[in-house]
């Protein structure tokens, strides 16, 4: 066969190829589009997330309406299961808020490796998923074989997550954050889902530096951050959006490399809601404006008590 012919039928397959793709890309991207509808947000569901979900109120207004349709889509599609214990509305929209607050900046993702939540009383220990850890107590875990596509949460601890936001503690966000890193099909600390790949190495550098602070104990990063880099990625996630500008202050190398990650800056839209504030009238139940991290009540909110 002429080499001309042959290299214009190859050329001619590979446009074929990828003509398919394409559509078969763009069908998905519509189907999508048709699943995702807009709905009427309970507003006693809104009255829940005032009270329990700080990063919630520190959004700017327009952009509230978005999270709680996020919310609801992710409530619509993954199930959410008690097992032994009693669950409510509180319950299922902190577990959804667990999963829009680490993704909010990208509009279109969502989570392909997850189909059902699992809601147990306290720690998960018990159960014959975590039978083989012996030891502490484990409040949260996704993964493979019986968990595939599944996530496990204290109900406990999903809640202390949200009540105390002064912590660097939250167990939702930390197993959400997981799943995001397990999307790329692999679970080592470096979600190239979400990071471009010019900032994986200088990512993986700064994880080991900040691991070995860690293990000389000059560093305020949970401890148990050090143990790999996967767990690396959780703790400091749930540092970045719960302490954003304290994380800012003392790590800011980190800081910057999470904002390029999750494409938000919480420590701009944490003082953004603190100036406007305090223009306004305080909410018990929103951070201080003094900083601190504290929710009002519990802060500067103890002088008028």
């Amino acid at each position: 066969m002429n080499i001309g012919i042959l290299v214009a039928s190859l050329l001619s397959i590979i446009i074929i190829i990828e003509i398919f793709r394409y559509l078969i890309k763009t069908s998905r991207k519509d189907r999508d589009k048709k699943k995702f509808t807009r709905k009427e947000f309970p507003s006693e569901w809104r009255s829940i997330l005032k009270e329990h979900v700080v990063y919630y109120n520190e959004l700017p207004k327009e952009k509230q309406d978005n999270f709680e349709q996020r919310v609801l889509h992710f409530l619509d599609n993954i199930k959410i299961t008690p097992i032994e214990t009693e669950i409510e509305d509180l319950d299922r929209l902190l577990v959804g808020c667990s999963a829009i607050i680490p993704i909010f900046g990208y509009p279109n993702w969502e989570y392909p490796n997850l189909k059902e939540v699992i809601i147990l009383e306290s720690d998960l220990n018990d159960t014959v998923f975590v039978k083989e850890f012996g030891e502490g107590h484990v409040l949260g875990m996704v993964g493979e074989g019986r968990l595939k596509n599944r996530m496990l949460l204290s109900k406990g601890a999903l809640r202390e997550g949200f009540r105390n936001d002064n912590d660097k503690k939250n167990v939702g966000i930390h197993e959400f954050v997981h799943l995001i890193d397990m999307a790329d099909g692999s679970t080592d600390g470096i979600p190239e889902i979400l990071l471009q790949k010019s900032y994986t190495l200088p990512w993986i550098k700064l994880m080991h530096k900040e691991t070995q602070k860690i293990l000389e104990k000059e560093s305020d990063i949970n401890p148990y951050g050090a143990t790999n880099e996967k767990e690396f990625l959780t703790v400091t996630s749930e540092y970045f959006f719960e302490r954003p500008n304290l994380l800012k202050k003392k790590h800011p190398e980190l800081y910057k490399k999470l904002e390029l990650i999750f494409n938000q800056d919480m420590a701009k839209q944490e003082k953004d809601y603190q100036r406007n504030k305090k223009k306004t009238e305080i909410n018990r139940n929103d951070p201080c404006p003094c900083g601190s991290g504290k929710k009002y009540k519990n802060c500067c909110g103890t002088e008028n008590n």
